[in-house]
C-alpha cells in the first residue's frame, strides 16, 4: 500500500529535531533507520503529517564507556553494537541478541533507539535492554529525564515517551563476567522471534525477559521469584508462562508460544549457568 501524504523534514541537530517535534506535537513522527515505521505506514497503521529524519545526526551515533556503564547513543547502527569490542567486552548479552536482529541489511540500517522507542514486544532489543537492567536518557523541551527499562514500555507499540519527547541515549551497567544468554526460535532467520528470551545474572540477581508473550516487552518476574526461592533452572523455568497473554496468529497458538517459553528459558538459564 501508500502511505498516506506527508511532509518531509530533515533536522540537522538533536536541537533541531526537539523544536521540530515541539511545533508539530503528536501529529509527527521521527525518522532513523525506518525498518518499524515506514512498514506501519504503508499498511495505514500509522500515519504522521509530517515526518521528521534524525537518520544524519552523527553526535546521536556513538558508543563510549561511561565508568559504570556504557553509553550507546541512540542512532547507533546494530551492527556498530553488533561488533563494539567495548559492548562484547562489558556488555556480551547485547552484543550477541544484536546479531540475531533481522538480517545484514537491517543491522547496517536500524538503530537501537528507534526500535526501543517503537516498543514492540516482538522484537529483540527491549527484552535485552530489560534483563541487562539498563535505561534511556530522554530529551525534550523540559529538559533530559533518564527512564529505567521497567518504566519505558507502557501498552502495544507504546511507550512513556511524550509525543515532544525523543531518545537520545542507552545506558548498559557494566557485566563483565556474569552469567547471561539468549535464546530464540523464528521460522526464518530474519523473522520476529515466535518466542524470545534474554537471562542475565548479574550483582546476585537473575533478570529474566521474555519476547512476544505479552503485550509489551516483559520480565518474567515468576522465574525470577523462583530463582530467588532456590528453585533450579528446570523448575524455574516451569513458571515462564505465568502471568503472561502471548497472542495467537499464524506462526503459533497461545500454547505453543506457552511451551516454547519453558523450554528456551530453561535452556537460556542453563546455558548461563544460572541455578
Amino acid at each position: 500500500m501508500i502511505p498516506v501524504a506527508f511532509d518531509y523534514q530533515r533536522a540537522g541537530s538533536t536541537a533541531e529535531a526537539l523544536s521540530l517535534l515541539a511545533q508539530h506535537g503528536d501529529e509527527s513522527k521521527l525518522l532513523a533507520g525506518g525498518h518499524s515505521l515506514l512498514p506501519m505506514m504503508k499498511l495505514r497503521l500509522a500515519y504522521p503529517s509530517v515526518l521528521i529524519d534524525i537518520g544524519r545526526l552523527d553526535e546521536l551515533s556513538y558508543i563510549t564507556d561511561g565508568g559504570d556503564h556504557i553509553a550507546i547513543g541512540a542512532l547507533t547502527k546494530h551492527r556498530a553494537i553488533e561488533t563494539s569490542e567495548l559492548i562484547k567486552q562489558h556488555a556480551p548479552l547485547l552484543a550477541h541478541a544484536t546479531a540475531h536482529v533481522g538480517d545484514p541489511q537491517v543491522r547496517h540500517r536500524g538503530t537501537l533507539g528507534g526500535s526501543l522507542a517503537h516498543a514492540d514486544a516482538a522484537a529483540d532489543h527491549p527484552a535485552t535492554l530489560l534483563a541487562m537492567d539498563g535505561s534511556v536518557v530522554v530529551s525534550g523541551p523540559n529538559g533530559e529525564r533518564t527512564v529505567a527499562a521497567t518504566q519505558l514500555f507502557k501498552g502495544f507499540l507504546e511507550s512513556t515517551l511524550e509525543p515532544t519527547e525523543m531518545i537520545t541515549e542507552i545506558r548498559i551497567p557494566k557485566a563483565t563476567g556474569q552469567g547471561w544468554n539468549f535464546q530464540k526460535m523464528n521460522r526464518r532467520a530474519q523473522d520476529f522471534a515466535t518466542v524470545g528470551v534474554s537471562a542475565q545474572r548479574a550483582n546476585g540477581s537473575t533478570r529474566v525477559a521474555l519476547v512476544n508473550m505479552h503485550s509489551t516487552p516483559v520480565r518474567a518476574t515468576a522465574v525470577e521469584e523462583a530463582l530467588a526461592s532456590g528453585a533450579t533452572a528446570a523448575e524455574a523455568a516451569e513458571q515462564a508462562h505465568v502471568g503472561m497473554s502471548p497472542s495467537s496468529d499464524l506462526n503459533a497458538s497461545v500454547e505453543f508460544r506457552q511451551h516454547l517459553a519453558r523450554v528456551l528459558v530453561r535452556r537460556a538459564l542453563t546455558a548461563a549457568g544460572i541455578a
